[in-house]
């Protein structure tokens, strides 16, 4: 018990000159974190965990279908990442001015935030519409599941623009530390989701049989239920945290100030973001190339570590929310205690993670791939051997994940950028490429390739949050 008190006590987490106050207790830092964190653990795990039930019924089509969503779900990714960009910002900027005490400034970047997201979306999404099968084939698309991505891709396009306002007006509650109605929006609409998917993917009760296309009608569906659900929060503004309240009758005009503090922040995301999503693509190009039976155990993989992923994320998200807040209340020193004290939870997490990806990595596998089915097995031996691999992640991605949303919330967004910038768009790729084609290591060689990328941006993040630089950026 002794161990876990200094483990986890924020009393050696600051040098003495850096303090400027009265220090916050560990157990008052910790309740703090896990306030905020919590909701959005719980979210995005369900969410993940619907999103895997959605790829089992979509696998039950074949391993082509789950292959087809997959060439499908990196071109979107690519497509999010100007708005997931624009979100940090908002998330950054909100909570400097919750910890400012400026609501009307805090309510005034949320408006603008709409405004810019909605005509953003317009331009996405026609290009997306207009230009689907060449996505597509750049994507890496075979014979045997190019229409199926097509068709999935075409439908998910037309919800973009629900998808990306939904996000922002989420990303805007999690800065003043609202994550319960991210979390309730999400889960609704992915349950939602997943009914429509039973209903189209199969055609039960009645409803046309539609396949991969019905999945991706009832992907949208729930797009809109997740949309009113938040639109619904962020109008009435009653809620426990009434900090954020937009009304029609509101100013919804530009302002030259908020803009420019979105468009700066959200614009050294947008490099990072855009960065990231393309050396993603590469990435799976590559991983597509090995063929249709390692690109499915390829997403199975993934289907777990976007689940663990998910862990950091939440976590995350309290550390962007939590720095953000002190550095507005003009004290450093806490928001590296907040900052320290949310890595050592991630540590934890990740370490628990590991374990129990080892020890029940066949179980797992055999939830998306059944192992008795001769169609499915060279797919089950590669992702059973990925778990270890995945395993391996853990520590590194949810620590990297959590030290890169405190210094977003920060607006220490530029170094996050390059860093991402150098490790995912160009050192993933090389090394995936020496893996693959050099040494002919193949799956196990580009997942080895992505691990050296994890590992290097914990270094940099770890480092720069150690330092002090971070501290003066103006929000």
């Amino acid at each position: 018990m002794s161990l876990l008190r200094r483990i986890f006590s924020v009393n050696n987490m600051l040098k003495p000159e850096e303090v400027r106050g009265e220090l916050i207790k560990s157990k008052a830092a910790y309740n703090d974190i896990i306030r905020i964190a919590i909701p959005s653990i719980i979210e995005m795990v369900f969410v993940s965990l619907i999103g895997s039930v959605d790829v089992i019924m979509v696998g039950r089509l074949g391993f082509e279908a789950i292959a087809a969503v997959g060439l499908a779900t990196q071109p979107r990714l690519i497509m999010l990442s100007v708005f997931m960009a624009l979100n940090v910002g908002v998330t950054a900027i909100v909570a400097r001015r919750k910890g400012e005490n400026r609501p009307e400034e805090a309510n005034r970047t949320v408006r603008n935030a709409i405004i810019i997201v909605l005509g953003l979306t317009a331009v996405v999404t026609t290009i997306s519409i207009a230009f689907t099968r060449q996505i597509i084939l750049i994507a890496g698309a075979q014979n045997d599941t190019i229409e199926m991505a097509v068709d999935y891709f075409r439908i998910i396009s037309y919800f973009l623009p629900v998808n990306t306002l939904t996000m922002c007006i989420n990303a805007a509650q999690r800065g003043v530390g609202n994550t319960r109605t991210s979390m309730i929006a999400n889960l609704v609409a992915n349950v939602v989701n997943i009914f429509f998917s039973y209903l189209l993917i199969y055609g039960n009760w009645g409803m046309p049989r539609l396949g991969v296309a019905g999945d991706a009608w009832a992907s949208g569906i729930g797009f809109c239920v997740g949309l009113f659900i938040s639109a619904f929060a962020l109008f009435r503004g009653k809620s426990d945290y009434n900090y954020l309240r937009v009304s029609i009758r509101d100013d919804w005009s530009l302002h030259r100030e908020t803009v420019k503090s979105i468009a700066k922040l959200g614009g050294n995301s947008a490099l990072e973001q855009v960065g990231q999503r393309v050396g993603l693509f590469l990435y799976a190009i590559i991983v597509a190339n090995l063929g249709t039976a390692a690109f499915a155990a390829h997403q199975v993989g993934m289907q777990f570590l976007n689940f663990s992923f998910n862990f950091g994320n939440g976590l995350a998200v309290a550390g962007v929310t939590l720095v953000g807040q002190m550095l507005g209340k003009n004290r450093p020193d806490l928001a590296k205690i907040y900052g320290r004290s949310t890595q050592r939870l991630s540590f934890i997490m990740g370490l628990t993670i590991a374990v129990s990806i080892v020890i029940f990595r066949e179980p797992l596998v055999s939830i998306f791939l059944s192992r008795s089915d001769p169609t499915n097995l060279a797919s089950f031996d590669i992702a059973a051997n990925l778990m270890f691999i995945i395993a391996c992640f853990q520590i590194f991605q949810t620590s990297a994940l959590v030290y890169a949303g405190c210094l977003r919330g920060a607006g220490d967004n530029l170094f996050v950028a390059v860093t991402m910038l150098i490790c995912v768009a160009v050192l993933r790729p090389i090394l995936t490429v020496v893996a693959v084609y050099v040494i002919g290591f193949g799956i196990m060689g580009a997942w080895g390739a992505t691990l050296v990328d994890i590992f290097l941006r914990l270094a940099f993040m770890n480092r720069r949050f150690s330092g002090n630089k971070w501290h003066n950026k103006t929000v």
